[in-house]
């Protein structure tokens, strides 16, 4: 048995140090993944804890809670899966692809139309963070663009070999799909070799992505991510501004 596999779950109140860090094995059981309350959004800290696995996630009457889920979803871009539709749906309309053309845009639609239909934990205070990661280098949005209009897209924090997916939306169909599509197809070329879904959905399933354990995810964690480092790949291809056209 793995000492891990033993060890007591425990809550961790966070202290001022943004390098103030819970032990992933440690999280609770009921509600499942929780790791630890407090602290704050500043970037060091949600640089710090996410090379580490964890993720903020609360509601705006909640102080702030990390999560490192007791399993993971996760997807390996080359096992993205393209069925007919989507496939149809590219080649049928003239779709382009771009990063960080509208970064604010793509996280205030997703945070809108989550609201619309289940609530949002994308509050005021996580936009601003997340604005704050993108100006230095690790927070992007992956965005498809249809005649010139946003159609849809996905944001997350790119760090290492990883990308941490955040939340997706679609103003015509099939919108975030083409955005993770693409992605996926260029990911070789640009170092990222695992997105992480954080918790198991059945639309991130049938995209490809499957669940992992804790131990396999963090130790992907401690290869991938040796040091904090930024995606330069992602970086570059952010400040050409270049529109990229998506042809299968």
């Amino acid at each position: 048995m793995d000492k891990n596999d033993t060890l007591e779950p425990e809550l961790l109140l966070l202290s001022e140090s943004p390098y103030d860090t819970p032990d992933p094995f440690r999280s609770l059981t009921d509600p499942a993944g929780l790791a630890a309350i407090g602290g704050d959004l500043k970037p060091e800290r949600l640089i710090h804890l996410y090379q580490h696995g964890f993720f903020p996630w609360f509601s705006d009457e909640d102080p702030i809670l990390w999560w490192h889920p007791l399993e993971r979803c996760t997807l390996v871009p080359s096992e993205f899966h393209i069925s007919r539709s989507l496939r149809k749906a590219v080649r049928k309309d003239n779709w382009q692809w771009q990063i960080n053309a509208d970064f604010e845009r793509t996280i205030r639609y997703c945070s809108e139309l989550r609201a619309q239909t289940e609530g949002t934990w994308i509050t005021e205070d996580i936009i601003q963070a997340y604005l704050s990661l993108n100006q230095l280098g690790y927070a992007f949005s992956i965005e498809a663009w249809h005649n010139k209009k946003l159609a849809g897209g996905f944001y997350g924090v790119a760090m290492g070999g990883f990308f941490f997916g955040e939340s997706m939306f679609s103003l015509r169909p099939n919108g975030s799909k083409i955005a993770l599509l693409q992605f996926c197809r260029l990911s070789p070329a640009l170092g990222v070799q695992q997105i992480d879904c954080q918790i198991e959905s059945d639309h991130m399933l049938s995209l490809g992505a499957k669940m992992r354990s804790k131990r396999a995810f963090v130790s992907d964690l401690k290869t991938l991510i040796p040091t904090p480092d930024r995606n330069t790949g992602l970086l570059g291809i952010a400040q050409s501004n270049a529109p990229i056209d998506i042809v299968i």
